[in-house]
């Protein structure tokens, strides 16, 4: 206990003296990281995002879209047929205490939840609402649904074809089960793969589900409280974080386990107010997502304008496919992989058709979105590029406001959801970006305390610059871990298959039996 001490007063003492020395030159270091990162991989941003040809529509979430439309084909649409059994199962059910892992099943599932659930949900979906309409929440919702044939062959694989070690220790995920899987179907080209994919999930790890959390959690909080330098936040972040992810996955999922229910009932339960306050609007609500999402109700880019949006937030938000969950899932306490993949699915559930469903209506039902009153349909802004609003606000200013109109406090209610997103967000993504980075550089405390304290350092340098490219790279990063994923999955999914036939048939039978607990 005194070395971890010892230690995290080193780590503070040397982030600070960071922090002081980055905060002098912020800006001239901004403009040089940002100009030199635009440079050189703004080829690998554009190519990641760039649109199918003849339309807006990118190429890396179609790519998902489909791969998710066949996983729920190929499964005979699992994500309906074993829901029940998804919910017994996070209820602890089926688990019997002597199996192999670390986490229980609900344990895992708020884990990765922690690493999905965030900004995107209150932000991105304005942004997909105010750009694609009430519609664009109709291909939200479908997306979402589709993704969880996606979250259960990925975390189904990352729990078969885990490492376990001899301390109880596990490591697992797609850099796993893409060498191993491919090593046992005598497929080729199984290690380079996983070796690209750890590499992407790195670059993941350190921009998007760091540095961009830290630096929208100081955005967030110097609204309320006024300015002040972005490193103290960063400083008081990574010490906390540095707290929690010291003690590994199980000190995250004990954290995670408590902060999920507070993050969901918090803010689901601000919506439901708006909503009840204003009950007489649902029905109509309802009836602008139903309308837009087939005729794009007049808003830029019509229905197809509508469809992009709601997909894209989807694939933005749940990251089914992307393989970064099938991480948080290997440790498990199960000896049947496939009730991992039957968790995850209640992922992209609880993530896209819940709570981003939620964000939606609240912001339809607000009036923030205005209305022509002669034809009915949205008033786009002087660009023509997204639908006017009250007050021209757009994007997490947007989803204040409308929850703003019922409840007048509503900033500061904002203000905890979105550091209780970020900081769960940055423990989710340390543990994703630990083991791609224990798999190329190998398992030992020494190897995850160098990547613990980078993480964390990180931390501190993200709040406090707007390295805008640093972050567009890492969320490229992120999609590029998809595109080797999902390829990944393709050839493995009929071992997915076996696992489901064989686990079905003896739950049938009885042999598959309840715990007492």
């Amino acid at each position: 206990m005194q070395n971890i001490q010892r230690l995290l007063l080193t780590l503070g003492a040397f982030i600070a003296m960071s922090g002081q020395a980055f905060a002098q030159e912020a800006t001239s270091l901004d403009a040089q990281v940002n100009a030199a990162f635009a440079n050189a991989t703004g080829w690998f941003v554009s190519l990641i995002f760039a649109p199918i040809p003849g339309t807006s529509f990118p190429w890396i979430v179609m790519w998902l879209v489909i791969g998710a439309s066949i996983f729920s084909v190929y499964f005979a649409f699992v994500q309906f047929r074993f829901f029940g059994h998804a919910i017994g199962l996070v209820k602890g059910d089926y688990s019997d205490p002597d199996d192999a892992g670390e986490v229980s099943h609900f344990q895992a599932l708020a884990t990765a939840l922690s690493g999905t659930v965030g900004l995107g949900n209150i932000a991105g979906v304005a942004v997909a609402v105010g750009i694609g309409g009430p519609g664009a929440t109709f291909w939200m919702i479908l997306a979402g649904l589709l993704g969880m044939a996606s979250k259960f062959t990925e975390c189904t694989l990352g729990v078969k074809y885990r490492n376990e070690y001899p301390d109880g220790s596990v490591s697992g995920g797609p850099m796993y089960y893409i060498s191993k899987g491919f090593d046992e179907l005598g497929l080729p080209g199984g290690k380079i793969l996983a070796v690209l994919f750890s590499v992407f999930c790195i670059l993941g790890a350190l921009g998007g589900g760091n540095m961009f959390q830290a630096n929208q959690a100081h955005a967030q909080i110097t609204q309320i409280t006024g300015d002040f330098p972005g490193w103290i936040t960063g400083l008081i972040f990574a010490a906390v974080v540095f707290a929690v992810i010291v003690g590994g996955i199980k000190s995250i999922a004990k954290v995670t386990e408590k902060i999920v229910p507070i993050m969901g009932i918090l803010y689901v339960g601000a919506a439901l107010v708006v909503l009840i306050v204003n009950y007489d609007k649902i029905g109509w609500a309802f009836g602008q997502i139903f309308a837009g999402a087939f005729t794009g109700l007049g808003v830029a880019g019509g229905m197809v304008g509508a469809l992009i949006q709601g997909f894209k937030r989807a694939a933005f938000s749940n990251e089914a496919g992307v393989g970064s969950a099938a991480i948080a899932h290997s440790a498990v306490k199960t000896k049947e992989p496939i009730t991992e993949g039957f968790v995850s699915l209640l992922e992209p559930l609880i993530d896209t058709v819940v709570i981003c469903t939620m964000t939606a209506l609240v912001i339809v039902i607000s009036g923030q979105l205005l209305i022509d009153a002669e034809t009915g349909n949205y008033m786009l802004n002087e660009g023509a590029t997204a639908i006017a609003t009250v007050d021209g606000n757009g994007g997490v200013a947007l989803t204040s406001a409308a929850f703003g109109s019922a409840i007048s406090w509503f900033p500061f209610v904002l203000a905890i959801a979105v550091i209780l997103f970020a900081f769960s967000t940055m423990i989710s993504w340390s543990y994703y970006g630990l083991k791609a980075w224990t798999y190329l550089f190998g398992e030992g405390k020494t190897t995850e305390l160098i990547f613990k304290i980078i993480f964390c350092v990180f931390i501190v340098i993200g709040a406090a610059a707007s390295l805008g490219p640093v972050i567009d790279f890492s969320d490229a990063a992120i999609f590029a871990m998809a595109v080797v994923n999902i390829t990944a999955l393709y050839f493995l999914m009929k071992v997915v298959k076996k696992e489901l036939a064989s686990y079905s048939s003896r739950l049938k039978s009885g042999e598959i039996k309840r715990y007492q607990h």
